[in-house]
Order: structure tokens, then sequence, then C-alpha cells
């Protein structure tokens, strides 16, 4: 993975041994911390971690390997993943609970935070998040095991750049210049592309590791469902299977909602599984006000 252009925001500090791209602002706490999806990087989050900080200390990261952080043999396992946010947290500065903000299969990454620190956790929102129960609510010919990963050569990739370059320029054009240009050219590149590939690969074991990692503390969380339906989905997926994937989320997302005491289930019609926060950034800054205001002082 490239990683030798300089951040157009935050810096690298060095955690045992590997340097993590990290961007903070605000003040206050309990601080809110962006858990990226895979396939996309803390600065991808911009726009409602500037909202966010006009609220309490927020936090963007990429992960190891991801972004602008150091390379890392790609999958993780959650734990890894988990421990090395603990400890950058930590070199940084930025003191716990958090409220942790996770979309995709930052989700998965953020309960096992929550597994093996459960302290430090204040809060948890879910942006369309991995939930490790997914199966028990999707087909089986959607079940996490089953579902391969896409893994498009040079060609293709040359192929998919215009559309991917479209998709990007419409996402973050409302991000200030240099972050914007930067961003869609790494977003481009072919080494982010295959990290995307490469960190979603193990998506069934990621499942079964929080299925054994034990209970979660009952902290406010909100479950965020993204009903929209990505481009790609519909070129790969049958309109019976989409509508069998969007009912599954919808009881997935209620299932999750109702597992802490103080939970909350919000579907949003209007918003995509990869563009939620572009999409809906009113919904998730509402989720994260909303949830900040039930954690306890």
């Amino acid at each position: 993975m490239m990683t030798s252009m300089t951040p157009p925001l935050g810096e690298r500090y060095d955690v045992g041994g590997r340097r993590l791209w990290l961007h903070r602002s605000g003040s206050g706490g309990p601080a809110v911390v962006f858990l990226a999806g895979a396939s996309a990087v803390g600065l991808d989050y911009l726009n409602v971690h500037r909202q966010t900080a006009e609220l309490t200390t927020s936090v963007l990261y990429d992960r190891g390997g991801t972004g602008w952080s150091d390379p890392a043999d790609l999958p993780r396992t959650a734990a890894q993943v988990a421990t090395e946010l603990r400890d950058v947290l930590r070199a940084v500065g930025v003191p716990g609970p958090y409220l942790l903000v996770a979309h995709s299969i930052g989700g998965a990454y953020a309960r096992r935070f929550a597994q093996l620190f459960p302290g430090e956790v204040a809060g948890l929102v879910y942006l369309d998040a991995f939930y490790e129960q997914t199966d028990a609510y999707l087909p089986e010919r959607l079940h996490l095991a089953r579902v391969r990963q896409p893994q498009p050569g040079p060609v293709q990739l040359r192929l998919m750049r215009p559309f991917a370059r479209r998709l990007y320029r419409g996402m973050l054009a409302d991000w200030p210049e240099p972050v914007r240009g930067i961003l869609i050219e790494r977003h481009l590149s072919p080494q982010w592309w295959q990290v995307g590939v490469r960190e979603r690969s193990n998506m069934a074991e990621l499942a079964g590791e929080l299925q054994r990692g034990g209970e979660l503390p009952d902290v406010p969380s909100i479950a965020l469902a993204a009903l929209g339906i990505d481009p790609g989905l519909r070129l790969l997926l049958s309109g019976r299977a989409l509508r069998e994937m969007t009912d599954g989320k919808r009881r997935l997302y209620q299932a999750l909602a109702a597992s802490v005491s103080r939970g909350e289930y919000r579907a949003l019609a209007d918003a995509r599984h990869s563009t939620i926060t572009v999409d809906r950034p009113d919904a998730v800054m509402d989720a994260i006000r909303d949830v900040l205001g039930w954690i306890p002082a």
C-alpha cells in the first residue's frame, strides 16, 4: 500500500513500531471515535467529524494497513484492531470512555473493543454496521461465508476508474481542497482497492470471533439501517434477493438495538450502505447527539 504521500490533515503516531494516522478536533468528553468501513478511510467521515467536534472531542483514524497508516498484513482479527485502537488513543492522550461510531466492518471492531474494554465504552452508534448475528437474519445465499469478495484485475480496475471517479467526486463534493483531490486520487489507486478487498475477506471469521468473545457492556446505542440500494448491488443481486436482504437488515438492526436496555433502531430509506454519512449526515448527527445525551454525566 502506498503511504508516501503526506496526509492533508492529521498526523502519524508511532504505536508499537507502526505509524498510525489520526486526526482529532474539538474538546471535552466523551470523545467520539469513528471506525471506518472497509475501502473507506478516516477522512471519508470529515463532514460528520467536523460537526461532532462542535459538541465534543472527535477522532478520525486509519487502521493499520489502511489509508495513511503503515502497512499491516490483512485481514486482521477484530482483537488486533481493537487493541491497536486503544493503544493509539492512549498514545495521543484521548481518554475514555468513548462513543464509538462504527460504519460497516467498523462495527466488528467496535464491538470487539467493547468486549475487551467494556469500561472504556460509553455508547455506540452503528452506521449500517457489521453485526455478528447477520447469518441468522439473511437468506443462506447471502451468508457471510458464501459472499465472494470481488478481485478486480488491472484491466477491470481501469474500466472501473471512470465510474469510481464520478462516485467519489459526488461523495466528496463538499470536502475542502486539497483534502478532496488527494482523497479521490488515493481511492482510485489499485493499492487502496486491494486493501478493501483484503480487509473484507474474513467476515465469517470476524463473526465467529465476536460470538465467542463474551458479553458486551449494556450502553446506550442507536442502530441506523441504510435501506437504499448501492448501485453495484443491483448488478449482482436479483430484485427478489435485494428485497430479502432489505427485510433481513431491518430485522437484524432491530435485534441489535434491542440487545441493550437503551437502544433504538432507525431506518433510513434514502441512504445507501457505502454512502450513509453523505446521504444522511443529519441522521448520523442526530444519532450522535442523542446517544451523547443518554450517557450519564
